[in-house]
């Protein structure tokens, strides 16, 4: 499994289709997830079992949220699961689930950002995130 930051259309890079990706060993499922090249999202899968809620001044569709999915069950998955988020938040959600399309991996400085800036929860960093930029 790979944790390239990237983006999923428009970019000059050599692009990974759905059937270009590795083939998952039996019993796993290739899965793909979306957040903005700084937020260094491995780090929240390292420490939490789950996702953990993100904060910050970012707006626009390239810091937007996303599911994107490979087979008609992670669709299926992906949408329970929102669905009984939604039940326990009053704002409506709005990371979008859709297929898995071309992704196009971003320069190599983007690429574990926090990790060369000092933060890696392997080197056994529990700093909260800092905010470059």
């Amino acid at each position: 499994m790979s944790n390239d930051t990237g983006a999923d259309g428009g970019a000059a890079n050599p692009a990974l289709g759905p059937d270009a990706d590795a083939a998952a060993s039996e019993g796993l499922e290739l899965a793909q997830f979306a957040a903005g090249c700084f937020w260094s999202v491995e780090l929240t899968y390292q420490r939490l079992p789950g996702v953990a809620r993100t904060e910050g001044d970012e707006a626009g569709t390239q810091y937007r949220s996303g599911i994107y999915y490979y087979t008609a069950e992670q669709e299926r998955v992906a949408r329970e699961s929102l669905e009984a988020k939604q039940e326990e938040w009053k704002e409506k959600i709005v990371t979008e689930i859709l297929p898995a399309r071309r992704f196009y991996p971003a320069e190599e400085y983007h690429q574990r950002y926090l990790e060369k800036g000092g933060q890696s929860a392997q080197k056994g960093c529990t700093d909260p995130i800092r905010r470059y930029g």
